[in-house]
This record gives C-alpha cells, sequence and structure tokens, in this order.
C-alpha cells in the first residue's frame, strides 16, 4: 500500500497544468525519523521530512499542492500517526488528517494562512504565494477570522480565575523534597557558591548540561527568629557590577566576610527606598501562606515583581516560630492550569494562536508604530552590557541573536551563577568577557562546543496555540519561550510567564513583565 521512496519527478499536484501551492507539512511532536504520504502521492510515496534548525522535535518539509481537498499521515520510527490537533477523519488508511485548498481569494479558508489555528501545529503555507492573489479586503477578512471575541476571552478568564480561588498554596507543595534557607550572618561569597550548587544539583535533576533553575534562597534571621527576606542572581549581579566599580567601597576581599545582611543594608542604601516622609524604609518579605489561594500567590507575584514568593506557616501572628515549606513560582501554578484543563474544551482561548491575542513583546513590523521594546544582544557582546541591561530593563534574560537577528542563545539573571565555578568572579573583568564566554562557563565540559547546549532555548511559533506555549512554560525552570520564525529561527518575540498570567488574569501587560 505505502511505498518507501519518493519520486521527485512525479506530478505531486495530481493536476496537470493546475495551480501549484507549496505548503509546509509540519510534524512537532519528535521522533528520529519522520515521513509524510497522502493523496498528493496517491498514498505510494513517503516523502521525507527534516528536522528545524534549532528545533530537533520539529520536522518539516515543502510540498505542491493542488487546489482541493488533500488527505495525508505521518510514518514515525516505523508506527503510522496522525495530528490530533489538526482536521482529521477515519478513511481507508484509517484515521488521516485533512486539509482544504481553494483557488479563489473570496473562498480562501483560514487554514491557508500560516497564522490561523488550522494551521497552526501541523502546517502553514507559503504566505507570498497567496498574497499575490488576495485582495486587501480578503486580507483583512481573514485577520478578522483569527481574533477570538472579548466575550470568548473573558469566559475563559473567568473559569481560570474561579479554578484558582478554589484551591490554595497546599497545591503546590511537592511530595518530597528540600527547600534551602540562608542566615543573613553568612558571608556573601559562601551564599553565592550555596546557590550555584543548588542550581547545578537542580540541572542534573533536569538531565540538562547547562544551568537551569531559579537560584533563589529566603533569608532566616536567628536573632528575630524569623524569615526577613530572599537572596536572588539580582543580588550578585549588583555584586559583581559594584566590584567592578572602580569607585566601589566594596572589594573582593570584602566579599570573604562582607554578610548577607550588610549587603542588604548597602543595597537598601543604594537605592534609596524611602517612605512618603524621606525615611529610609525596610522593605518587608514577600510570603505567602499555605491557606493563601493560588489567585491570591500568583497576584503577590505579579504585583510585586518577583520570581517567587516563600509559602511560610507561622503559628504565631507576629511571624515567628515560623516554618518555610516551599518557595511558589507561576511556573507551580500553570502547571495546576495546565493539569486541570488539559482535556477541557470549555476554554476557546487555548486553542488560540498566540499571533492573535495580546501576549508578550513583540519585534515591531515594519510600518508598525513602536511598541514595547524587545532587547537583544550580539554573542560578542560583553557581559557588563547585558548584566545592565537585565537591571536596567527589569526583565530576567536576554535573546542572544546573530547578525541576522536569529536566535543563538539566551543569556539570563541565572546564569551568573556560573561565575561562582572556580571563583570565575574573582579573576575576570566584566568589560573584558563575552557574553559567548560566560554562557561556556556554566556548559558541561563535556557538552558540544556551541550554542543550543542542553535545553536552554525554548522555541514556539507564532501560529502554536496558546495551550502549547502554557505547557512549556509548566515544566520546571523555564521562564520564558521566544517566539522564532520557522526555519531561520529569526527572534520574532518573547513570553514569559508573567505575561501569560497577566492575560489570564486580565491584568495589562507592561513593559518589563520578563520577570
Amino acid at each position: 500500500m505505502f511505498s518507501p521512496g519518493t519520486n521527485p519527478s512525479k506530478d505531486a499536484t495530481g493536476v496537470s497544468g493546475g495551480v501549484a501551492v507549496p505548503t509546509r507539512f509540519v510534524w512537532p511532536y519528535g521522533g528520529r525519523r519522520v515521513l509524510l504520504t497522502g493523496t498528493f502521492t496517491r498514498w505510494t510515496d513517503l516523502i521525507p521530512m527534516s528536522p528545524v534548525e534549532g528545533c530537533p522535535s520539529v520536522f518539516q518539509t515543502i510540498w505542491n499542492l493542488a487546489p482541493g481537498i488533500h488527505q495525508y499521515k505521518f510514518y514515525v520510527d516505523g508506527e503510522w500517526r496522525h495530528d490530533e490537533r489538526q482536521p482529521y477523519v477515519v478513511g481507508n488508511y484509517g484515521i488521516v488528517n485533512t486539509l482544504l485548498l481553494t483557488q479563489g481569494p473570496d473562498l480562501m479558508p483560514a487554514v491557508l494562512s500560516p497564522e490561523t489555528p488550522g494551521s497552526r501545529m501541523n502546517m502553514d503555507v507559503d504566505y507570498e504565494t497567496f498574497q499575490c492573489a488576495a485582495t486587501s479586503s480578503g486580507a483583512a477578512l481573514q485577520e478578522a477570522t483569527l481574533r477570538i471575541s472579548e466575550a470568548d476571552i473573558e469566559v475563559s478568564r473567568h473559569r481560570i480565575s474561579s479554578f484558582l480561588s478554589m484551591f490554595t498554596a497546599y497545591e503546590l507543595l511537592p511530595e518530597s523534597g528540600k527547600v534551602i534557607a540562608l542566615d543573613v550572618n553568612l558571608p556573601v561569597k559562601q551564599a553565592f557558591h550555596i546557590l550555584y550548587e543548588q542550581v547545578v544539583i537542580y540541572s542534573c535533576y533536569l538531565k540538562s548540561n547547562c544551568l537551569q533553575g531559579i537560584p533563589v534562597a529566603p533569608l532566616w534571621n536567628s536573632y528575630r527568629g524569623q524569615f526577613v527576606g530572599v537572596l536572588s542572581a539580582l543580588d550578585f549581579i549588583l555584586i559583581l557590577q559594584e566590584l567592578s566599580n572602580h569607585g566601589s567601597n566594596l572589594t573582593e576581599e570584602e566579599l570573604e566576610t562582607h554578610t548577607i545582611s550588610a549587603w542588604k543594608e548597602a543595597k537598601q542604601q543604594f537605592h534609596r527606598q524611602m517612605d512618603t516622609h524621606g525615611r529610609t524604609f525596610r522593605r518587608q518579605l514577600i510570603h505567602a501562606g499555605p491557606y493563601d489561594s493560588l489567585k491570591d500567590v500568583a497576584l503577590k507575584i505579579l504585583q510585586n515583581e518577583v520570581a517567587t514568593v516563600p509559602i511560610i506557616h507561622s503559628s504565631s501572628s507576629d511571624g515567628s516560630f515560623s516554618q518555610l515549606l516551599h518557595v511558589a513560582s507561576l511556573s507551580g501554578i500553570l502547571k495546576c492550569i495546565c493539569r486541570h484543563f488539559k482535556h477541557c474544551s470549555t476554554l476557546p482561548v487555548l486553542q488560540q494562536p498566540i499571533c492573535t491575542i495580546p501576549l508578550g513583546t513583540w519585534v515591531p513590523k515594519i510600518g508598525e508604530p513602536n511598541g514595547r521594546p524587545l532587547a537583544m544582544l550580539r554573542p560578542n557582546a560583553t557581559l557588563s552590557a547585558a548584566l545592565s541591561l537585565l537591571v536596567q530593563a527589569r526583565v530576567s534574560s536576554i535573546p542572544i541573536v546573530d547578525d541576522n537577528d536569529s536566535l543563538l542563545d539566551t543569556y539570563s539573571r541565572s546564569d551568573i551563577t556560573a561565575l561562582a565555578k572556580d571563583r570565575a568572579y574573582s579573576h575576570i573583568h566584566l568589560d573584558e568577557m563575552s557574553i559567548h564566554q560566560a554562557l561556556q562557563l556554566g556548559q558541561d565540559v563535556s557538552a558540544p562546543f556551541g550554542f543550543f547546549n542542553g535545553q536552554r532555548c525554548q522555541m514556539c511559533l507564532r501560529s502554536d496555540t496558546l495551550q502549547k506555549v502554557m505547557e512549556r512554560l509548566a515544566n520546571p525552570g523555564i521562564r520564558r519561550v521566544i517566539i522564532v520564525e520557522a526555519g531561520s529561527k529569526r527572534v520574532e518575540g518573547i513570553i514569559s510567564l508573567s505575561d501569560v498570567f497577566r492575560f489570564l488574569l486580565g491584568w495589562p501587560q507592561v513593559s518589563t513583565s520578563n520577570f
């Protein structure tokens, strides 16, 4: 029934002299060898599909099709497969996917656009081919069909909000594990190494040869008998910037004895945190209790623009005798949402392509007014420039791109912990080390040289659904997904965890939401 080879000379359109439409088929579910067949090959030839550069789990091929109805199927590692997220029917060859291509622009279905729900996971059609045939009114009508109604968005938001209000932070507590807390009298240098070790352990747990995770630890004040703050990667960035400042009062030698408490006091003075009367105030620890709702925990993270909040249980009203139960993040809450609504069809927004909803930061197209800026850097940029941009733009990561703006890697706040390896921070100059060199410090020496080691760069296409992006962000250690153009990997935008929650909870998107 199916022959294992291909015949490029065969008329794949099935129509002599007909219009051939270049159509891209995509299999995004991984595999070692993926082949395509269908009515357009008369179910006799198998078309090889190639992995997309930088996305080894995504296979694609382009085939010329004639206008009409087509059926197709994938042959993945010796098994026949179909894409359940695409239209399918039961035919002579079992369950097969279907595709309708029409020739006239007035009858052009939404599936022909690479940004439509019908093409979101499996294929997209060469858009330039149809741009020549489509009228401006037809293009406007097509764009309108992509947009979900405000009513459907509000319905989805209401159901998600109700779910988050029903369950408490106890849902986030793992069955087993440990939480690291640091005493405020610990030297900063020692704390730096402890967090680096935790990131390494977490990366081993994820089986990644690159550093993953969020280096953060609640701070314990033994004198007051309570948790008083959090030490994060941002603290280490500010410390390194202070060390590299020639006019700094903090030296590398002093780092040996400089305590976390002393650093926090100095940081408070640096940023001049004043109350309404002009007096310096001590910022309170942002935390949540085990009985707080998941919605309340998410709102605390969004309102205070932090990456995590400790879940603390205290038996007294003044916060003493407290127990640290967990360090909650938006990814844990998102995992609960994905698990609850995985097989639910009552959230229409989940199947919407991300390009059609107000979500994330996008590179403005030519002719569009400049919106929220998307910061990007070249791999030869200095580490000093990267750290300054992380602090000034108040983002947690920066895409690293080549001269064509194609994605190479990302540099994140958490990458700063790699400088603790072999005390690298003590013998480098931030304005002399490149981002590429800094990233190499965090990679396993046994890993292949170059970018894209491990799972550092989580990518998606603009035609992917919101549900797919949410499921990816719900994975441990993932805080943002970079939107790239298929094939070229040219960066088109970035979606962070906070972007998703701002959209789901109806909060306005802000220019500094990548925390």
